[in-house]
């Protein structure tokens, strides 16, 4: 930015635990301290009913960043307390707001903020979506995405199918594309061998990483059943589940038991603290994301951070940021496609290739063109 600002985001952070959003979100404040700006996060008192949230907890365990000006404030069901937070923000009169949008549950909370806080006429709303259109359906959740959009100023949307749907509910207001930034928070990548002995892992077993919470859109059951080819066990090979299951995981238990692979597949079913993912994702030597439907993943700029080759389907968002045949394979969401993949990459030993490719693929991600971005469409809001 040309001059020092007062930014305000608005979204999950801590004392709600790592995960894509939070750790975007903490992260992108950093982004905007660096460069100056005076940054306030405010976060939920409540974001999720219990009800309502598939995991074992909401919460981190982890400590608190220390360099972060974060407000725990948000009430996302509480109607009152969004026309007190609305008012409070509007009062301090912020350069920008800048507002994380993944859910369409979150659409009154939010829309309702963003337009209290807009009749100061001097506040610029931006809104990061990450989905209009959800992953799994909800009643009603286009009409609220589009009370949501009507209630802000301009947008950035992370894959070009997310763009085309907030042109589906408005076209008139500024939006443009960003791919999501690299995640390179996680810390320095560290040797392989040391990877697998912190996590107990075989040292002369290579790991296929599927990584992060399971749902069913991940598609988690198609790449079990592409493990199952029968050319995968000429390789001393492993599929390494790390994350929490959202869904029951009996089905994808009993199809592992029943394919006769148990031996093949390792299941850490919790939540990876952030201290943890460095190791996960350096034991491997490629991350799988065999996803049905998606917008963006977070995952692979985690992958990229560390250098690792990707195989994934060719959905949403995900092949604009992988190219096919340099830093991993963009496959249909089908079974055998993701066994042939696989094969093709142990079997001509493409690792170092492929992450070699990655380094240099992932300078493109970063987190000054991403803050470039925000600030470019601030400058096309004009205020009546």
């Amino acid at each position: 930015m040309d001059n020092k600002r007062n930014v305000v985001i608005i979204g999950t952070a801590y004392p709600f635990r790592g995960g894509g959003i939070s750790t975007f979100n903490e992260r992108m404040a950093r982004a905007f301290m660096q460069q100056g700006d005076q940054v306030t996060i405010y976060t939920f008192s409540l974001q999720y009913p219990g009800y309502l949230f598939p995991g074992k907890t909401q919460y981190s365990t982890e400590p608190a960043p220390g360099d972060l000006n974060i407000l725990v404030a948000v009430n996302s069901i509480n109607p009152f307390n969004w026309i007190k937070v609305g008012r409070k923000i509007r009062k301090l009169n912020p350069d920008m707001v800048i507002i994380r949008y993944w859910i369409p549950f979150m659409a009154p909370c939010l829309g309702t903020i963003a337009s209290i806080i807009r009749k100061n006429r001097h506040t610029k709303i931006v809104a990061i979506t990450d989905n209009i259109i959800p992953h799994e359906k909800m009643p009603g959740g286009k009409l609220l995405s589009k009370y949501f959009v009507h209630s802000c100023d301009a947008f950035v949307a992370m894959s070009r199918s997310v763009l085309g749907d907030l042109e589906q509910l408005d076209n008139i207001k500024p939006k443009c594309y960003a791919p999501h930034p690299l995640y390179d928070n996680f810390g320095e990548a560290v040797p392989k061998e040391e990877a697998k002995m912190s996590l107990g892992l075989e040292q002369d077993i290579s790991y296929v990483l599927f990584f992060g919470f399971v749902r069913e859109y991940k598609g988690l059951d198609l790449l079990i059943n592409a493990f199952a080819d029968k050319r995968l066990r000429s390789f001393p090979l492993k599929l390494l589940i790390a994350g929490e299951f959202y869904i029951d995981p009996k089905p994808y238990t009993d199809l592992i038991a029943n394919l006769g692979i148990d031996n093949y597949v390792e299941i850490r079913n919790s939540f990876i603290p952030n201290t943890e993912i460095v190791n996960y994702f350096c034991a491997s030597d490629v991350v799988a994301q065999p996803y049905r439907e998606a917008t963006q993943s977070g995952i692979t700029q985690i992958a990229y951070h560390f250098n690792k080759p990707m195989i994934t389907t060719n959905v949403g968002g995900l092949s604009e940021t992988v190219p096919d045949g340099k830093v991993g394979f963009v496959v249909n969401p089908d079974s055998a496609e993701i066994a042939n993949a696989l094969r093709k990459f142990f079997d001509e030993h493409l690792e170092q290739e492929f992450s070699a490719a990655a380094a240099k693929e992932k300078l493109r991600f970063s987190w000054e063109n991403f803050t470039k971005v925000i600030e470019t469409l601030a400058k096309q809001i004009k205020h009546s």
